[in-house]
């Protein structure tokens, strides 16, 4: 996979670099908006890391806008200090595909860019989406299991469409909060274990094999093995 990494901190920079590298992605990298901007509209990439405040031309929401102007559909995952849920809206509208809050971890923003990946290589417009014999119609907002019928409240079926996503892989507390409720930090105690638990028991109920699993620790993943 390539990836432009478009960040001014020398040091989130070859942070970055050296964790993606190591994955095995190509990376290139540009410190200012002016070179990010060339690259982000000149080059072919899977997915672009685009800091919003970017000394020497455009910022980041520029950059973006002008790639969707020109309709270039490459994923990108906008990483920002700029933290507020305003901040997030307005990066989001201009067309980013995710946006990561600074100080993030490195395994969480791996996890975000494959996510992106995958969507965009399904055509970004896929209408269902399949876990093993658990089945999501996104267009209908119905939900089935081995063709039982699942009713979920809102917040459940935007929860499972989230974990469904990014299925196989342990999804953080952290990513549901922003991602599922958006916004950063939980509003009263254990209103995710609440929802998991209620959720666990629709999607599992009455099957030998479980599929929304606790990884202590880290958070839940959604898979056929445990």
């Amino acid at each position: 996979m390539k990836v432009l990494v478009v960040e001014d901190n020398p040091r989130v920079s070859q942070f970055l670099r050296k964790g993606l590298e190591e994955s095995g992605h190509v990376v290139d990298c540009a410190d200012n908006g002016r070179d990010g901007q060339f690259l982000a509209t000149s080059g072919r990439y899977d997915v672009i890391v685009l800091d919003r405040m970017l000394p020497g031309g455009p910022d980041g929401l520029t950059i973006v806008q002008t790639l969707r102007r020109e309709k270039n559909r490459t994923p990108v995952l906008i990483l920002s200090a700029l933290a507020e849920v305003d901040d997030r809206i307005r990066g989001l509208r201009a067309g980013g595909d995710d946006y990561l809050t600074k100080p993030f971890s490195f395994g969480e923003l791996s996890a975000r860019i494959d996510a992106l990946v995958r969507r965009s290589l399904a055509g970004g417009g896929a209408s269902e989406l399949i876990v093993g014999d658990l089945h999501m119609d996104l267009r209908n907002h119905d939900v089935t299991r081995d063709g039982r019928r699942i009713e979920l409240k809102p917040r459940e079926f935007k929860l499972l469409e989230y974990l469904m996503r990014h299925s196989g892989q342990v999804v953080t507390r952290n990513m549901l909060l922003e991602n599922v409720w958006d916004y950063r930090f939980e509003p009263r105690p254990n209103v995710i274990d609440t929802h998991i638990s209620n959720l666990r028991r629709k999607i599992d109920q009455g099957s030998d094999s479980p599929l929304l699993h606790t990884v202590r620790g880290f958070g839940y993943r959604l898979g056929e093995n445990a």
